[in-house]
Parts: C-alpha cells; structure tokens; sequence
C-alpha cells in the first residue's frame, strides 16, 4: 500500500485510476486493457508530478524528507555497499540500535560505515528509537572513528534523525558531552569524510557525524538546528506555523547549497526517492565515488585542512560577515594587552634600547 502526503491528492488519484486501468478484472468484471487511455494517464500523472515537486514549498519538502517510504541508511548499506561488518558497543556502557555502523568495500575499496536508522515499520522505528541517538552511540561511532583513522580508512556517514535522544537516561550518561566529543573527533580525522544527509538532519544529533570533509544532500532531505514545529513553538507560540518557521530556517538543499553549507546536492527521482530506489541508489554511487576519489591524492594534514577551512568559511562574504580570506587555522580574538605584549616583543631591541638610554641620562642628570 502506497502512502501519500496530504498535497498529493492528486497524484493519489492518478494513480489509482491507472491501477484500475491496469487491471483487466475490475469491478465490472473482465474488460479489455485500454492501452491509449493508459499511456494518456500516465502522461498525465508524470507532468502533475514534475509540476508538484518542482514547486515544493519548505514544509513540503520537510514532509517529504520525512516521508515513511523513504529509503533509510539501512537501505543505502544493503545495497551500495559489499561485505560490510556490522560492530557494536562504545565500550562504556552499552549498544545503541539507532545507529549502524561497520567497516564494508566500496567499489573494492575498504570503508568505515555510520548510518543513523530509522526504521522501516512501528516495530523497527521502536527498536531504533527513531533514529534518535544517545550517548553510547556517539561513543559508539567515535570509537569506530578513531580505529578507521589508524588505519587510514575513508568514513562515509549517513544522516537521518530528528534530533539527539533528549531522555532523562542520556542526559544522565552525559548527551551533550558525547556529541561535543563526536564533533571534535570528526575534526581531528586525517582521513577523509563523507557525510550524506538522507532525510532529516536535525540539530546537534546530525552534526555530530556530518563535520566532514564533504557534506552532501538529498534533493529533498532537510538540514536544521531544529525542527520547523519546535521553531514555530517558540517564535510565534504556534506549533501550527510550520510554513513561515521552514521558511526562515532555510532547511532545505537549495538553501543550504546557496549558502555553501553543504557541498553538493544529490538528485532525486520526480517525486522523492521513494519513488524510483533503483535510481537514487544510482545517483548516490556516483556521487559517493566522484568525493571519495578527490581526496586519493591529498596528504593527512591536507586533508585535515581541507575540512576545517569549509567550516571555517562558512557565512564568510555570504551575508554573515564580510571576512572572505581563509584562515590557516583556529584561533582566539586578542585583546589589547595581547596585542601590546606582541609589539614589545616585535620591537623589544628599540624600547630596550630607549629605556637604557633614558636610565643613563636620569642618572647624569642626578650625577651633576
């Protein structure tokens, strides 16, 4: 049974005359198949499809990243990659299932694997938490993380989650300090990383695992400090503002991409990637091996570079500040006795110099 969103009425409708169409043994007993009327539907169904997502507003995207058919990171490891080792624990205190993550081969190449699941059905969407990660996940990935890191492993990650698990639990076993520790570890990797927004990226949960080299999107997943309802709840006191709270957030690829927070978009399907799997799995494999093979040549510390400059640019010249340089590395504003310190030591040899020579005429003055 196919599941639409409330705008898709119309596909809905389409759809389920073509089906009825297509099935010689309707209610009206057996009939002849009318292949004209057919191909004339199906015209119909793709260009109400083409016209529908080509004008997708940001809380219809939002729904449609968050769309129950859409394929979830288990999918994508299933089916791109080969041999791939599931492991678990974080070695503190337990497993987490919302997240998976192994070593594989990608087009023979070996791999470290982190997607964050969400489930397919109610069962597995308990089991997973919704994709909703605690801490030992994050531990979890960081270990992992690390072990690929010594052995000079590529990590690809594949984001999909709401938000960080906010139970009472994971605050207790230290939520925000796990996935500070993941941001830095994702920093401080001297291996190439990948990080692939598939549905939801949703806050502090996401960046946790998406602080790469290379952050890529769906066409129509979503990527935000936090959600559109959330926002709404505390900006206009409505949870029902969902459209002007998507809106201002700028969640969607597009936006994103303009604002060159993330690096590339990933196409979809007309109509999500539900639609036509055989086709975004197609288009995320070439994606996944045009990134990777940009990095074969670079050095670990080029690497390290390449990633802490894209965040360092981020808002630089686009509207955030109009700082545009790159920088060459992290660092703290001075203040002014910093700076002063700094000049005396630039020029120590000349007020050295100066004072000695002032002592000396203090001193003959007081002589005479």
């Amino acid at each position: 049974m196919k599941n639409y969103l409330n705008f898709e009425s119309d596909i809905k409708n389409l759809e389920d005359e073509l089906d009825k169409l297509k099935d010689p043994y309707n209610q009206s007993g057996l009939s002849e198949v009318d292949t004209q009327k057919i191909s004339q539907i199906q015209n119909e169904l793709d260009e109400k499809l083409k016209m529908v997502y080509a004008n997708l507003d940001p809380w219809q995207t939002t729904m449609v990243a968050r769309h129950e058919d859409r394929p979830k990171s288990k999918f994508f490891i299933d089916n791109l990659f080969e041999d791939f080792i599931p492991l678990s624990g974080d070695r503190f205190y337990g497993e987490d299932l919302s997240v998976l993550c192994g070593f594989a081969k990608f087009n023979g190449l070996s791999v470290l694997v982190i997607g964050q699941e969400k489930g397919e059905d109610l069962d597995s969407r308990i089991k997973r938490n919704f994709g909703m990660m605690r801490p030992e996940g994050y531990r979890k990935t960081i270990r992992l993380m690390q072990l690929a890191d010594k052995f000079n492993i590529p990590i690809i990650s594949f984001i999909d989650t709401p938000g960080a698990y906010p139970g009472v639990g994971a605050e207790e076993r230290g939520q925000a300090e796990a996935i500070a520790k993941s941001i830095e570890c994702c920093m401080k990797l001297k291996v190439p990383t990948i990080a692939i927004v598939i549905g939801e990226g949703g806050s502090g949960g996401a960046i946790a695992l998406a602080s790469s080299n290379k952050v890529l999107m769906l066409e129509n997943a979503i990527y935000s400090v936090i959600s559109p309802e959330g926002c709404a709840t505390i900006l206009w006191r409505d949870p029902k503002k969902t459209l002007e709270a998507a809106t201002a957030m700028k969640l969607t690829s597009k936006e994103l991409f303009s604002l060159k927070i993330v690096d590339e978009i990933i196409e979809e399907p007309t109509g999500g990637a539900h639609r036509d799997r055989e086709k975004i799995l197609e288009n995320m494999r070439f994606s996944i091996e045009k990134n990777l093979n940009e990095f074969e040549k670079l050095s670990p510390e080029e690497v390290i570079n390449h990633r802490k400059n894209k965040f360092l640019k981020i808002g630089r010249g686009g509207g955030f500040s109009s700082q545009s340089d790159e920088s060459s590395g992290l660092s703290l504003k001075e203040n002014h006795m910093s700076i002063i310190f700094k000049k005396f030591l630039n020029n120590r040899k000349i007020i050295i110099g100066s004072i000695i020579t002032i002592i000396g005429i203090i001193t003959l003055i007081y002589s005479l």
